[in-house]
This record gives C-alpha cells, structure tokens and sequence, in this order.
C-alpha cells in the first residue's frame, strides 16, 4: 500500500448555487480518511454572471476562447476557490504546506461531448499561484478528446464508498443540476451515465417564478398538480432512448410545455420528470440495484425523495438518503475530486469504457505545479 496523499476537492455543480471543498487522505485505490468539509456560497450577483457566461459560452467552438463574460467569470470562479481553500484549512486548523494536491473541478459552462468539447471555466495555474498547492484541472478533457462522454466522473469514488456497503448491486446518485447513476456489481463492475435533469430546471422555475433560487423542502411542488400533456413532451426527449454511457448539457431539456402552467403545477411536472427520469435509469442495468443511495442537494427534497422511493421501493430496491448509510452527501462530488487527483497524480484510470464510454481506461487531469 502506498502513502496516503493529502487532497482538497473542489466542486461547483451544474446548480451554480456556490463551492463544495472537501480534504481527503487517500491513496487513490482503497484508502479514503474524511477529515473535513465546508460549502462556499455563491452571492446572486455571482450567480448572475454564471448565468451569463452560460449564455456567453453557447457559440464556443473553442474551449480556451473566453469571449464575453466568460474571461470576468473565470476569474471571479477562480478566486472564490481560492478563498474556500483558505477557509477549509482554517476549520481544518492545517497549514497549506500539510496539503499535496488539489483537485479543481471548475464551472461547467458547455458540455458537447459529440462535438468533442466540454468547457470548464476556471484557472489552475491561477488557483496553485494563489494558494501555495499543486493543483490537478481539467479532468474531463482527456476523455472528451479521445471520444468519451467526460462525465459523469464520479464513479471511480463512488466504487470507493461502496467498498463499506454489504448491498450489491447497487446504485451511487447524485442529484445535483443533472442528474447521474453509477451502478456497482457484485464483481466490482460499473455502468454510470447521466439520467436526465436533477434540480436545474427545478432552480431555474423557482428563481423565474418565486424569485428563490430552489423549491425548499419541495412546498411549491408538493402544492401543485402533475400536467400530463407537459410531461409527455418532456419525457419522450430522445435523450432517454439513446444508450449508455451519456451525458446532459445542463440546458439539454427544451421547458416551453410548461407555459401557461401556475408556479406550484410546472414544479410538480418538473419534479416529477426529475423523478421518473431517475427511476427509468434501472432499464439499463445488467441486474437490479438492492439499493439505491442517493447523494447530492436533491436529496434534501423530501417531495423528490418521496417520489422516488415510490417508483422503486414496490420493486424491492431501497431508497436511502447517503447519510442513512453513513456518508456525507453534500461532499462526496468533492470528495471525488480529491480522489481522482490523487489518481491523475499516479496514472491511475479516472474514466472506464462502462462509465463514459471512452475507448480504454483513461487517466486524466492537467497538473499545475507551485
């Protein structure tokens, strides 16, 4: 067994709601010690601009053009990150130098993988100068250019939780702005894709129609009505036709079925596309799951939750929240980030053919040293 590493994880999802940091010692195989963990939120104005670099970021035919806002907003994304380096080593009580790597997610701003391009916004280089530690970004990239779908990357982590699991199969899902499975087999095998939307396009309604940036505790959408025409436009997307592995571009789904629909009925057909969308995941599975952990801030919808755990329970699969199994499920994106440096730090695989669809096992990740 080699040495384990000290790793921060850094991680702004598809929701753009703030940053995740979590530190890890691992040895990128068999080893995780969890030793801390902190959010960062992101101010509305910083969401703001998110917004508009996503917009921004729909004519990039290059990945290191940065044309619009989008060069305003990697700085801002890069120095937040920083600041929440600073502010995890402080809960910490532990010097930088203590510290091996970084793994640095970035903010996901395009995602084509067909076309061979997914973009994140942030600058390694820029965050190892600003905290003193070698950092490992852009790990999706390796993947994308050889012809796999660049996420989710989750799964090599997610094998790693499961190893305190007696249940097999059986099915990590984080619930995040899309949603993803990573199904784990009796032999240790994986299938992981993404199955459709997680709480993107639940945030977005809530923000254009309550001026709140999601449905807390699911209210709005546990007062509302399921449209039945407006569903059915959503869920014969081809999208879920197509075989695994795959991935969502955040905005993947077209909403306008849901014009003319009160507040509280387009977020309960939203939630309940969300819902189906996850459950519909299962068709693709070599065998049952036993279980189901479900990680993420969607877990913190007990409307969703429940509605899940009523598509799948009457088949026999549990439904558990991650921290009903003893797992943290706001970090462990971060946590995957630590994880996968560590992994790229040694060559390690990061992507298989099962879980992105990339031609051979691939390691991944650009090291920006200090």
């Amino acid at each position: 067994m080699t040495k384990p590493l000290a790793a921060i994880g850094l991680m702004s999802g598809t929701s753009m709601d703030g940053i995740d940091a979590a530190l890890i010692r691992t040895d990128g195989e068999d080893v995780v010690e969890h030793v801390a963990a902190m959010s960062l939120a992101y101010a509305p104005r910083e969401r703001d601009l998110l917004a508009r670099a996503l917009a921004d970021a729909l004519s990039l035919t290059d990945r290191n053009a940065r044309p619009g806002c989008l060069g305003e907003a990697e700085a801002m994304v890069t120095a937040r990150h920083a600041e929440a380096v600073e502010a995890l080593l402080e809960q910490a009580g532990l010097k930088r130098k203590t510290i091996d790597v970084i793994g640095f997610h970035g903010q996901t701003v395009l995602h084509r993988p067909e076309a061979r391009l997914t973009v994140q916004i942030g600058d390694g280089a820029a965050l190892a100068r600003a905290t003193g530690i070698s950092v490992v970004a852009d790990l999706r990239a390796a993947d994308v250019a050889a012809g796999g779908e660049g996420a989710p990357l989750a799964p090599a982590y997610h094998r790693a939780l499961a190893a305190a699991l007696k249940e097999r199969p059986v099915v990590f899902v984080n619930i995040g702005g899309v949603a993803n499975v990573t199904w784990i087999g009796t032999d240790g095998g994986m299938l992981a894709f993404d199955t459709g939307p997680g709480n993107a396009l639940m945030d977005d309604w809530a923000l254009r129609h309550t001026g709140a940036p999601c449905d807390r505790e699911g209210k709005l959408a546990g007062a509302g009505l399921l449209d039945a025409d407006a569903f059915k436009a959503l869920a014969t997307n081809p999208y879920f036709e197509q075989a695994v592995p795959k991935s969502l571009d955040r905005n993947a789904f077209d909403v306008s079925c849901l014009e003319g629909l009160s507040p509280a009925d387009g977020m309960a057909t939203l939630l309940h596309f969300t819902a189906t969308s996850i459950a519909r995941a299962a068709g693709w599975f070599p065998a049952p799951p036993t279980m189901w952990v479900i990680c993420g801030g969607g877990r913190r919808n007990p409307v969703l939750i429940r509605e899940i755990r009523g598509l799948l329970e009457p088949l026999g699969q549990a439904v558990r929240t991650a921290e009903e199994v003893g797992i943290d499920g706001d970090i462990v994106e971060a946590e995957a980030w630590a994880y996968m440096a560590v992994r790229s730090l040694k060559g390690l695989p990061i992507t298989w053919p099962s879980t992105t669809r990339t031609p051979k096992p691939m390691t991944g990740g650009v090291l920006f040293r200090v």
